[in-house]
């Protein structure tokens, strides 16, 4: 189906609508996303429950004891409708320091075999683009990021880590991103920020949001103990 017939507006059961605003992912339906989560997000409307946007979609789900669900299909076309009425901000762009020596990157060798680069070529490509922050999601504060390379693929672990450790940055089939917080994870970790993701008693408390941009930075050890330090103090 061509992205020319977007976006649709379907029911995904009794308690949530699904929108979709293309096929593919690109950043028009990424913005066409961004807008409608905005406009969701600043409005109270009554009887929604929960907004998750995604690579092309927005899922809204609702308590149908507050409104009927015909109802809110009839208030989210009207939301659709106003979308390009919506004025983005300018977009960040958020360096993110990244250490790739061997202690906090177990995994960089394996894409640099995967791929038959070296190691600073991993480190290379993968600092190079300026990455689209398409949402949040996973856990708190997870980026999903759009434009890395494909020279730097490689599918994820057959077996997933019980633990990855908070402020790992990994690449997972054609994507990267960075664990805010320690948690269980499957992809290749080449590398760890010293910078906080996700601080509950900050507001907002994410460093990332939708719609802005991450630049991956390298640092030496010592630059990241430094970083680390200054943290605690």
């Amino acid at each position: 189906m061509s992205d020319k017939q977007y976006p649709q507006i379907l029911y995904a059961s009794d308690r949530s609508i699904l929108i979709r605003t293309g096929s593919t992912i690109s950043k028009e339906n990424h913005t066409d996303v961004y807008k409608i989560f905005l406009l969701l997000t600043s409005q109270k409307i009554k009887g929604i429950q929960t907004i998750h946007p995604a690579y092309n979609s927005v899922l809204v789900t609702f308590d149908t004891l507050k409104v009927r669900q015909k109802m809110m299909l009839e208030i989210l076309e009207e939301i659709v409708k106003e979308k390009n009425s919506v004025q983005l901000a300018e977009q960040r762009i958020v360096e993110i320091p990244v250490c790739y020596e061997n202690e906090f990157a177990p995994d960089i060798l394996d894409v640099a075999t995967h791929n038959n680069i070296s190691v600073e070529e991993v480190i290379g490509y993968h600092c190079k683009p300026e990455y689209l922050v398409y949402f949040l999601g996973f856990s708190p504060g997870f980026p999903y990021l759009g434009g890395m390379q494909k020279e730097i693929s490689i599918p994820r672990l057959k077996t997933p880590r019980i633990k990855v450790p908070a402020g790992s940055v990994a690449i997972g089939g054609d994507q990267t991103g960075i664990y805010p917080v320690s948690s269980p994870g499957g992809w290749r970790i080449i590398g760890r920020t010293p910078e906080k993701l996700f601080l509950q008693e900050n507001t907002p408390p994410t460093l990332l949001k939708m719609g802005d941009y991450v630049k991956f930075v390298p640092i030496t050890r010592d630059e990241f103990e430094n970083r680390m330090n200054r943290e605690k103090n």
